[in-house]
């Protein structure tokens, strides 16, 4: 006991004799006008070293005494702890030093609070489970492996016993390569040994399809902890996976009106098909445009980056198994433009010049004061205006510009710099379709939706084809990831949410946005409108971003870490088609320009709900939207792009109340279509004699 105290009194007695004032000095730097550039350093001096470094920026290191990449005019706090528990906490910003960096650091305390609406967690909150992610096991794989390594590996054998207890850097295994070379495994943690591969088989062989499809097919063995560990941000803040709020609303909303109105999703399918061909298309019909061009400018509105981003980003997170649950979401969301879509043209007003009026804003405020809820139904549909017309300024334009332009400007790098100028020509080509108002825009994206689609889809069915041999073990990868998937993706209810908010976002079923495109459409019965509206979802998710995240999975790039977005599609349909990165970058181009002018129309109809309805009010809104588009183009806004992009999220809110109590009016509407449809009492085209 003396022995141990003498030991103790021994190191800490220099520490008591030399230490000094624990004392905190920070810089805080802004080395550019960039947006999200700044940088804060740390010294720290006495106390007792090694000092660690708590920032409320997440993705800096607890061992870093430096932050970069940080928000300009927002606050930062740092806590400084040294090696016997003494802490300081010290709060420093970045000055703002340009307009952008203003508008930037403005914005970013209001995403984060419209995202705590957003992706707030009910069930999290209630105690109903636990969001934060933990690790039971440490899995043992091929050293350096990435999905593209052309090499076989082969367990020679293990170095210790299946159920041994191993320590961080105990030699466990020796595999050998193709090359016949040995290495040496070492274990990554501390924990009991398990054996996934037995001595003498091989652990992956990039020549076996089935191998390069398989999530995790590299790892041979597993370290399980004695108890699960928290997995954290690099700055000690624990990982969550919530389920969001947003997500939610949007799905139990899209599940009440596929039970309310009788699975319409499916047995209205082939109907919405004959509606889109043009079979039961009146020309006397009051609208403007017909139910194909309808569906062209609402589909033009949501099949978008998120098709080419977003879903690489939900692979990339969720596994294989997120294109089920993206899948099963799609379904659903096809009632819910059924019911939105309805009412958007039951409730629509046309003036004498033409000119239709219609969307969420007048089924919201007319249709709830029918039901003596005039109050309601006035500030739910003001909310919604006021939504609609942010979100057409942001992610329904400078969102697409910014986005097709960094995309362009990868492949084609004479482009960098020059924002500007792209915007410019963008705004120019808008301005032109948008000018001429729904006719036009209508006109345009009939042409241009078809075309870019066909463009992907082949391109999408040519990458699989090539891979066809992966069939089997890419749909098996997709079976187990939506079911049994490990727990470091959130396990099933994870990869559901990642599935089901990807879905979601893409298709903006249930955001109402759709309805103000399909209230245009010329026919005398509003269900029409609806069938043909729930198409929409169907071609979006089932079809689009299916095929994405297909292409994604047989070409084995949904292993791939450290890269997500539209560079991971654009990898993946690189490997097998080189050239067709290309052709990728003017496809995003197309979607964001056919976006842009769908939701052009959607903003300058929320604007004139606000506002008026004179042409004068039309031409101002048209005009605004194209300078946003230049400043899309040519400024990084980032939260402002953020707030915006939430912003269509939002507008879910007031639109699914309308539509949860509209829904039984809905449903008594659909019931007489169906009938007048059974008794052939429907306007039909003559089929042309043969």
């Amino acid at each position: 006991m003396k022995k141990y105290l003498l030991s103790l009194f021994s190191t800490l007695l220099p520490i008591l004799i030399f230490a000094q004032d624990f004392d905190i000095k920070g810089e805080a730097f802004n080395p550019s006008d960039k947006i999200n550039d700044g940088v804060i350093k740390i010294t720290a001096s006495g106390g007792v070293p090694p000092y660690t470094y708590r920032w409320s920026n997440q993705s800096t290191p607890l061992s870093s005494s430096e932050a970069v990449g940080l928000t300009e005019g927002v606050p930062y706090t740092e806590i400084i702890t040294d090696a016997v528990g003494d802490t300081k906490t010290v709060v420093h910003t970045v000055k703002t030093q340009a307009i952008t960096e203003v508008f930037n650091g403005t914005m970013t305390p209001a995403v984060a609070a419209l995202g705590a609406i957003l992706f707030w967690d009910p069930f999290a909150t209630i105690g109903v489970y636990d969001p934060v992610v933990y690790a039971d096991v440490k899995q043992i794989g091929v050293p350096d492996w990435t999905n593209e390594i052309e090499n076989k590996y082969i367990l020679k054998e293990w170095l210790q016993p299946e159920g041994a207890r191993v320590t961080k850097d105990d030699p466990v295994a020796i595999i050998t390569d193709n090359q016949g070379k040995e290495i040496t495994i070492l274990a990554s943690a501390r924990g009991e040994l398990k054996h996934l591969t037995a001595a003498g088989e091989t652990i992956y062989n990039s020549e076996n399809k089935k191998h390069i499809i398989e999530q995790g097919a590299h790892f041979f063995g597993q370290i399980v902890y004695d108890k699960p560990l928290v997995l954290t941000h690099p700055n000690g803040d624990p990982l969550t996976k919530p389920i969001p709020f947003i997500v939610i609303w949007l799905v139990l909303g899209a599940l009440f009106f596929t039970l309310r109105m009788g699975f319409i999703n499916f047995r209205g399918f082939r109907h919405a098909i004959d509606l889109a061909r043009g079979k039961y298309d009146d020309p006397d019909a009051p609208g403007q445009v017909t139910h194909f061009q309808a569906l062209a400018t609402a589909v033009s509105g949501t099949v978008g980056l998120g098709n080419i981003a977003g879903v690489a980003v939900a692979i990339s997170l969720g596994g294989a198994g997120a294109t089920f649950w993206m899948i099963v979401c799609g379904i659903l969301g096809m009632s819910t433009k059924f019911v939105e879509c309805t009412l958007g043209v039951k409730y629509r007003d046309i003036l004498p010049d033409g000119r239709v009026f219609g969307g969420p804003m007048n089924y919201l405020r007319y249709g709830l004061e029918k039901r003596q809820m005039k109050g309601l139904g006035k500030v739910l549909a003001g909310l919604f205006a006021v939504l609609a017309v942010g979100a057409s300024f942001g992610g329904g334009n400078m969102f697409q510009a910014n986005q097709s332009f960094e995309q362009l400007a990868g492949q084609f790098p004479v482009l960098v710099g020059h924002g500007f100028w792209f915007g410019i020509v963008t705004a120019v080509l808008v301005g032109v379709v948008i000018i001429g108002g729904i006719s036009s825009i209508a006109k345009v994206t009939g042409k241009v939706v078809p075309i870019m689609a066909s463009i992907y889809i082949v391109a999408a069915l040519a990458v699989i084809i090539m891979n066809i041999q992966n069939v089997g073990p890419a749909f098996a990868a997709i079976y187990d990831g939506a079911f049994s998937p490990s727990a470091l993706k959130g396990g099933v209810i994870g990869v559901l949410v990642i599935g089901f908010q990807r879905a979601a976002f893409s298709n903006e079923a249930g955001v109402g946005s759709a309805a103000i495109a399909h209230s245009t459409a010329k026919t005398n019965n509003p269900p029409s409108e609806g069938f043909v509206a729930l198409l929409e979802p169907f071609i979006d998710t089932v079809v689009v971003c299916t095929l994405t995240a297909l292409v994604l999975i047989f070409t084995g790039m949904h292993e791939v870490e450290g890269m997500a977005g539209a560079q991971l599609t654009s990898d993946a349909f690189g490997s097998q088609i080189s050239w067709f990165p290309y052709v990728l970058a003017l496809a995003v181009f197309l979607f964001a320009f056919s976006t842009m002018i769908s939701w052009s129309y959607y903003g300058m109809r929320a604007w004139t709900y606000l506002f008026g309805k004179s042409k004068k009010i039309e031409f101002i809104y048209k005009m605004l939207f194209l300078v946003f588009v230049v400043i899309g183009a040519s400024v990084s806004l980032g939260a402002v792009l953020d707030f915006s992009d939430m912003m269509i999220l939002a507008m879910s809110f007031p639109n699914i109340i309308g539509l949860y109590i509209m829904s039984k009016e809905v449903k008594i509407d659909l019931d007489s279509y169906v009938k007048k449809l059974k008794a052939n009492l429907l306007y039909k085209k003559q089929e042309p004699h043969k």
